[in-house]
């Protein structure tokens, strides 16, 4: 268990598992006894594994005080009542005789279009045979009953119990700002040009935390209020990735607007420079205000005005290339249609460009420097276009990941920045 001091913990009761079990297990030399003992908790949701609802055979029950994996991979299936929607610890008491195991937590197993949302990532199981406590931070979960399947890679993989633990409760935003789009010139309405010091502005931004995994498998931890990660210096925003830092292999920051204020309409500008070294993704969007948890997307909307890859960038002209898309129920990567924009961008790295996107009740247009390059206009359904509802604004730098890991890490780099000018919100007057 990591000691993170900006954990966020809530203060609300619920009822605490508590179970000290023994198991007995043979090993080569002998026979051996280990006491395992689930440790108390100001605020948990505990599952005790061997009550499992079902399981796809490759388990087996250690006398009603665990559960062993009997091949390579297996899983078993529960329902965890979460009583309050926000960000979790997940926590796991676990032990392996071998390498290489991992657990992860599936959600929405019933889901009705047949995903699998991983809610924690691959979470590393120790290997000294000694029930040992791995954990992950920052799976999004709305409130009731989540139907799991907790999966076991590894031989004799043995499991005592798993635990949810609320970090952040789940914040509703409470200021609409709608954007007229019907008038002469575009005037701004909201804005942060990042001229103070230190921590980003907290009445404008809100900083999601941990390490789940983000949908993507990501590598990154991302911090809260932690100047080594999103500062303000000279008149800019910087978001540093930092490697091997804090006992993580990446640390981040991740800054989003939820909570504080959300958007219908406008333009939407960022003025930035990314970071041009494999292995990075850094971007600028929008993700509707109605996302609580994974089940939530892509049906609640989201813009991406400015992403990039570092895989793309050249290391030493900084040319690369700018991707917008609009994703929706009716359009996103499962379908493979999501409508998106490409466009090759002279020195990305090393200069500033101007990446925006016009949205109106009619459609979308993305620019960069006044290019356009991405348009979408599909309003025909609310499947189509979740876009007549707000969203909040989100600026982060993973590492990793499906598609900046797609070719690989590079191997030297120990920081990554991507650097923003200002933030900006227009409407048309």
């Amino acid at each position: 268990m990591k000691n993170h001091s900006y954990f966020i913990l809530a203060t609300f009761k619920i009822f605490i598992i508590v179970a000290l079990v023994s198991c007995v297990r043979n090993s080569e030399k002998g026979e051996e006894t280990t006491t395992k003992e689930t440790p108390k908790t100001e605020t948990g949701i505990t599952t005790q594994v061997e009550n499992y609802l079902e399981s796809n055979g490759e388990i087996t029950k250690d006398g009603g005080k665990g559960i062993t994996s009997l091949k390579g991979e297996s899983w078993a299936s529960f329902d965890v009542n979460i009583p309050e929607a926000g960000r979790y610890k997940f926590e796991i008491n676990a032990a392996a005789e071998s390498d290489g195991a991992t657990v992860w937590m599936e959600d929405y197993i019933e889901n009705k279009d047949g995903r699998t949302y991983n809610v924690t990532g691959a979470v590393p199981v120790s290997n000294n045979k000694t029930f040992t406590i791995s954990s992950k931070d920052g799976s999004p979960l709305n409130k009731g009953v989540h139907k799991m399947k907790l999966h076991l890679k590894g031989d004799n993989v043995k499991v005592d119990w798993f635990r949810f633990t609320l970090m952040k409760k789940h914040q509703i935003t409470p200021q609409n700002l709608a954007q007229k789009t019907d008038g002469k010139e575009w005037k701004v309405v909201w804005a942060d040009e990042f001229n103070g010091e230190g921590i980003p502005d907290t009445t404008k931004w809100t900083f999601d935390i941990g390490n789940w995994g983000w949908g993507n498998n990501e590598l990154q931890y991302y911090t809260e209020k932690r100047v080594e990660n999103a500062r303000q210096e000279n008149g800019n925003l910087i978001i540093e990735a930092r490697k091997n830092d804090m006992g993580e292999e990446w640390t981040s920051a991740r800054l989003t607007t939820r909570g504080k204020v959300s958007f219908l309409y406008g333009r939407i500008e960022f003025r930035a420079k990314v970071p041009v070294e494999k292995g990075n993704w850094a971007a600028g969007w929008t993700l509707g205000d109605k996302y609580v948890d994974e089940l939530s997307w892509p049906y609640c909307g989201e813009i991406d005005i400015l992403e990039t890859v570092g895989y793309e960038l050249d290391d030493v002209t900084g040319d690369g290339k700018a991707h917008a898309s609009a994703h929706s129920g009716a359009y996103y990567f499962k379908l493979g249609n999501q409508p998106t924009g490409i466009t090759d961008v002279k020195n990305m790295h090393d200069e500033f460009h101007i990446y925006a996107i016009d949205w109106t009740p009619e459609g979308m247009i993305a620019t960069v420097d006044g290019k356009e390059y991405f348009s979408y206009d599909d309003t025909s359904t609310e499947l189509a276009w979740p876009f007549g509802q707000p969203q909040n604004l989100i600026l982060n730098l993973a590492m990793g990941g499906g598609w900046g890991g797609q070719k690989g890490m590079h191997e030297s780099a120990i920081s990554q920045k991507f650097i923003l000018d200002y933030v900006r919100v227009y409407e048309k007057r």
